[in-house]
């Protein structure tokens, strides 16, 4: 459909060349010659635009047509017509929710430019909301988004197991999202209101995973100094996330499969027997059954696990998602620092859907929140979602790395990766190494030894030289 324009003007020439003009150019245009015909009109029907001169003679003036036009459909764009030393005026109408105003004299090029302008935002932020609505109504799953069928599989396996207590492996690439489909089973359960703990196996020093996991008792080990609860038993009655558990030492792995089969534990140092009513959730990005074969984790935790198996698909298989899942990290970087809600543009979105995405939807948040806080704008463009440096397929398949061996080839597009993924983190944080580490799933010291291997340094994140 046409986007419809009504024209407020009051002087009979200008009215008909903007409408002549706006018709010409492809828009459904009506006119009212005062305030109280427009206000007639928008009460009649909706329009998308309403272009009015800010001085409509007698009767309600172009800020009335304004104020009521915002009161009748919110969602209706308004651009003003202003008579020259009028700019303090249109400033105002501005600040009431005109979305651009004109000067007199304008020219042809000017108005329809404006006019252009101002219906893209519009429908862009339209065809964004209505995006996050559909998903929403559809696949209302926590913070989870997807649209397209590996998605559709997940979410209808999430509503065919949350209420039962089958133990659930997600599977995926670091960065796809397995912790929130964690959530989103436990908070479709009856379990919901109930503890949900997550541990990082990955994260664990291996000496101390059985203490974090079961707990200890006092004396148990050199500053075992009290009893400690473990995270099996905070979790009780609700559910316990094991993300990374391909990277679970063999040697608890046996205590996990006794957890799974007689919903019990003792803690580390002790005798007695401890009952826990827990679902178990578990996560890998690793090739179990690879692992299995190499000894390196066993067969029948791995098949007591898989009862139910979820397959997260990389974000760059999911291009239809990009967009959703950027306004949703926008909206929620916004909303957390208090400030007026700001949009992409349509070339920013473009950039976004062409990028490889090889940190997946952690990467992606962390380009959003990052030219969220940097860009400083409204709007924002493609140059402040900073994605150079990570090479994208379409890179890949055009020949770059053509000339070097496979082993050679790989290793630079791993370290260009691994590159471009730290220092936007490092970036998004202030150069905090342990907030870097959290937000990506690293370790401190396993970030701080990456650091070094690929000579990173402070300034290279921070943006001054020494």
């Amino acid at each position: 459909m046409k986007p419809r324009i009504l024209v407020v003007e009051d002087e009979r020439a200008i009215q008909l060349a903007l409408s002549g003009l706006l018709g010409r150019a492809g828009y459904d245009v009506a006119v009212a010659g005062s305030g109280d015909e427009a206000l007639a009109k928008l009460d009649e029907a909706p329009f998308d635009l309403v272009l009015t001169d800010l001085a409509l003679g007698r009767g309600p003036s172009g800020m009335d047509v304004l104020r009521a036009s915002k009161k009748l459909r919110p969602e209706t764009v308004v651009v003003m017509i202003t008579a020259h030393g009028s700019e303090k005026i249109a400033v105002e109408a501005m600040k009431a929710g005109a979305e651009d105003y004109v000067p007199k004299p304008f020219d042809n090029d000017e108005i329809r430019l404006v006019v252009q302008r101002a219906l893209d935002r519009t429908r862009l932020e339209r065809e964004n909301r209505m995006l996050l609505d559909q998903v929403q109504r559809e696949y209302g799953f926590e913070n989870l988004i997807g649209s397209g069928p590996a998605m559709r599989r997940v979410f209808e396996t999430i509503q065919k197991v949350a209420e039962t207590d089958l133990t659930v492996l997600v599977r995926g690439e670091s960065g796809t999202g397995k912790e929130l489909v964690a959530q989103a089973l436990h908070n479709r359960s009856s379990r919901k209101g109930r503890p949900f703990v997550a541990v990082n196996c990955a994260a664990i020093n291996r000496e101390l995973v059985e203490s974090e996991l079961f707990g200890h008792e006092k004396g148990a080990f050199t500053g075992a100094d009290a009893r400690r609860q473990g995270r099996f038993e905070a979790a009780d009655g609700g559910t316990i996330f094991l993300d990374e558990i391909g990277d679970m030492p063999t040697e608890t792995q046996a205590k996990v499969l006794r957890v799974l089969q007689e919903r019990s534990f003792e803690r580390v140092g002790g005798t007695k027997p401890i009952q826990v009513d827990v679902r178990v959730v578990a996560a890998t990005h690793r090739d179990l059954e690879k692992e299995v074969k190499g000894g390196g984790f066993r067969e029948d935790l791995y098949y007591r696990l898989k009862v139910v198996e979820l397959e997260l698909p990389p974000l760059r298989q999911r291009s239809q998602d990009v967009a959703a899942l950027a306004q949703r990290f926008l909206e929620q970087v916004n909303e957390r620092l208090g400030r007026e809600k700001q949009r992409l543009s349509e070339a920013a979105l473009a950039g976004l859907v062409r990028h490889g995405w090889p940190g997946n939807v952690r990467e992606l948040r962390n380009v959003i929140e990052q030219a969220a806080v940097l860009g400083g704008g409204d709007v924002i463009e493609e140059d402040d979602l900073h994605l150079h440096g990570t090479p994208t397929p379409r890179q890949e398949e055009s020949g770059e790395l053509g000339d070097l061996s496979f082993s050679e080839a790989k290793r630079q597009t791993v370290d260009r990766f691994e590159r471009g993924f730290l220092l936007r983190a490092l970036r998004a944080h202030d150069g905090n190494i342990s907030r870097t580490a959290e937000s990506i799933g690293m370790v401190r010291q396993s970030l701080q030894q990456k650091i070094r291997e690929l000579e990173l340094r402070s300034e290279d994140w921070s943006g001054e030289k020494s």
